[in-house]
């Protein structure tokens, strides 16, 4: 299937609350998805965990100031400082009333340390039971490199695979760790810029139930696998 410069229609996020987690470009996806979403409705992109503040986008934590400026500029961040410096957390707002207030609600639940893989914790991720659908991400430029290397929590993420940390990532051994993943609508494979990651994605796509997508959010090429 050729590439093409927009997302897939199945990959996006129906109207309410969608939880963006794993790894590999997840802020990159959001405003991405914000982007598209607010041609035609109103967005309010959040986090769950910590995000830096989201370059062109507005921020706000109190609804009066929301609804201020939603209207004018079709999307706003609801969040509020973190104790970590130049960063945000979830706003004092609950999610459920987020969903009133917009069109669209796009939350980043996880962080991975700007790592292309992640294992989770059992605490994680911080997916709100407001979300209506939820995008699973992962970074194709884990592939070929040592699980040590190219994983957050790569002790957890070599046991699902059933090796050490020190071994090789390979497509198989991903999807071992995608399935020990709570449940999630779409598998987004993102750094897919060379035919040898797009041959490592389809073979990913291959081993795994749910429909799975593979592009490059820097290069603003996309394509849907199954």
């Amino acid at each position: 299937m050729a590439w093409k410069t927009a997302f897939p229609d199945a990959l996006c996020p129906p109207r309410g609350l969608t939880a963006i987690f794993g790894s590999g470009g997840k802020t990159s996806l959001m405003l991405a998805l914000c982007a598209l979403l607010r041609r035609t409705g109103t967005v309010i992109v959040s986090t769950s965990t910590h995000i830096y503040p989201p370059p062109g986008i507005a921020c706000a934590q109190e609804e009066a100031e929301i609804m201020r400026i939603l209207p004018a500029q079709g999307a706003v961040c609801a969040a509020q400082a973190a104790a970590e410096s130049g960063k945000l957390c979830a706003p004092p707002i609950a999610f459920s009333h987020l969903c009133a207030l917009a069109d669209y609600v796009l939350v980043e639940a996880d962080g991975a340390r700007g790592l292309p893989l992640k294992a989770h914790a059992p605490f994680e991720p911080a997916i709100p039971r407001e979300a209506a659908w939820r995008i699973l991400l992962l970074g194709a430029s884990g592939f070929g490199r040592p699980i040590a290397e190219a994983a957050h929590r790569p002790q957890r993420y070599a046991a699902l695979c059933g090796c050490s940390p020190e071994d090789i990532v390979t497509p198989r051994r991903a999807a071992r760790v995608v399935a020990a993943m709570p449940r999630y609508d779409a598998l987004f494979v993102n750094q897919v810029e060379t035919l040898e990651a797009a041959e490592q994605a389809r073979e990913l796509a291959g081993l795994v139930a749910a429909p799975v997508f593979a592009g490059s959010l820097r290069e603003g090429r996309f394509q849907c696998l199954s």
